[in-house]
């Protein structure tokens, strides 16, 4: 005794390409819900670092700013440099 397979009907395969292209859909929808929610707790993440990173870029500003007047300390080291080479080679040094 054979089995017989029912005829494919075209509402059979027009279904059956339905129900394929509403899975793909589906599994690409949850692939993108994942990567943006990924994206968002990353973001998330960050946003709660920045008082944190602002504290400690406002520390490095007030502990440098002395170096805004160290061309200041130059030229005063480059004067004293200049008077004791003057100085030394009237001792003939």
């Amino acid at each position: 005794m054979q089995r017989r397979a029912w005829p494919r009907t075209a509402a059979d395969t027009s279904q059956a390409g339905w129900i394929a292209g509403y899975t793909i859909g589906t599994g690409v929808v949850v692939v993108v819900v994942a990567l943006v929610s990924s994206i968002l707790a990353y973001a998330q993440s960050i946003s709660d670092e920045t008082p944190k990173i602002n504290a400690a870029l406002k520390d490095a500003e007030r502990n440098t700013a002395a170096l805004d007047v160290l061309h200041t300390t130059i030229d005063d080291a480059n004067a004293i440099v200049g008077g004791l080479q003057r100085g030394r080679s009237r001792l003939g040094g």
